[in-house]
């Protein structure tokens, strides 16, 4: 996992920048953020519901949160 994958999907995400965002979603390892990202785009594009909109942004933010916090967890613990 890149802690820098985290990193640029909240920047994408907070400069509406969608292509970047897909090219993320491509381009990670890690296919639960892959999935989120993807969730999140169809649902911007394709829905006119609002509130699904949202729900798939919070949920896409929820775990970018999770994982980063996971992952300087993981690193700190690591020697050297």
């Amino acid at each position: 996992m890149r802690i820098a994958d985290y990193d640029q999907a909240l920047f994408h995400t907070h400069r509406s920048d969608w292509d970047s965002l897909l090219i993320l979603m491509v381009r990670t390892k890690d296919h639960i953020l892959s999935k989120k990202i993807e969730h999140f785009l169809h649902a911007y594009r394709f829905e006119h519901d609002y509130q699904i909109v949202q729900s798939e942004l919070y949920a896409l933010l929820r775990y970018l949160d999770h994982a980063a916090e996971k992952t300087n967890a993981y690193l700190s613990e690591l020697p050297g």
